[in-house]
């Protein structure tokens, strides 16, 4: 069983919205921190959201003020809204989940990477965004 599973990516055209979902298992998604990464050809990860248990969120600035990370505590569902998009939102997007401190926006993708326990993560869905 997938620990995390993306879902509601496709193909839009620039200026155009895609909300895209997670669903995950329950131990991931009571962490205590939960976020979005993507990854374009050729490219680097890059995080993009993250949600604290709290409710507190955090956005890189290439997303600021176009993309909203939100949660389903009823359905175990992550969500990432995404507004007003362009060209260079083109990418895999995976959810990923992290429990204790040291998972944040500019750490979550070196978390990944370095396989530390207590990080799951998605196989992810491609948007691809035409200009």
């Amino acid at each position: 069983q997938a620990q995390m599973a993306e879902s509601g990516g496709g193909s839009v055209q620039a200026g155009g919205s895609l909300r895209v979902s997670c669903v995950a298992v329950e131990y991931a998604y009571n962490s205590d921190h939960m976020g979005w990464f993507r990854q374009a050809p050729g490219k680097e990860r890059e995080g993009v959201a993250v949600i604290d248990r709290d409710g507190t969120t955090f956005y890189a600035d290439s997303v600021k003020g176009r993309f909203t990370i939100s949660k389903d505590n009823a359905k175990n569902t992550l969500f990432l809204q995404m507004n007003n998009l362009n060209h260079e939102d083109t990418a895999m997007y995976h959810c990923a989940a992290g429990r204790g401190p040291g998972f944040t926006l500019s750490t979550m993708t070196s978390l990944i990477a370095s396989g530390r326990k207590g990080v799951w993560w998605g196989q992810g869905t491609q948007v691809t965004v035409s200009s």
